[in-house]
């Protein structure tokens, strides 16, 4: 099974997500969440905030993650794990390979410009129910 994570990552007033536009399939062009590959013996966390320096230059001092959500893909035998995380404060970006972008969170992610078939507005809807009920 390849297991992959994906990260929500807000800035510090939680008014933007962070996003990068794919260069490689699956969803060449379209804007994803940024994250990667589960290394084999690698801890499931580790990778997420090892993928998040890699891809961003965020390191695990500006923020704290949070495992949100699965999915499991049985057919293709693909397990995605959500995270997601608040900056603490704001960061200069340095991008790896693919181009970064802040969206508002109002942004209607179900268009077609992002990747997942709907998915990617699932996860920042349960990233915004988890936010909002820690800060209560």
């Amino acid at each position: 099974m390849k297991i992959f994570n994906l990260i929500v990552v807000f800035n510090s007033d939680q008014r933007k997500v962070l996003m990068c536009q794919r260069t490689t399939d699956p969803y060449l062009g379209l804007y994803n969440f940024v994250g990667g590959k589960v290394e084999p013996d690698e801890d499931i966390e580790h990778s997420a905030y090892r993928e998040l320096l890699e891809e961003t230059g965020i390191s695990k001092a500006d923020l704290v993650l949070t495992h949100i959500l699965d999915y499991f893909y049985p057919i293709d035998q693909v397990q995605l794990n959500i995270y997601y995380g608040v900056l603490n404060k704001e960061v200069v970006l340095i991008e790896e390979k693919q181009r970064l972008v802040w969206f508002d969170v109002e942004t209607n992610f179900m268009e077609d410009r992002f990747a997942g078939d709907g998915n990617t507005f699932h996860m920042v809807k349960c990233a915004q129910y988890y936010l909002n009920r820690s800060n209560s």
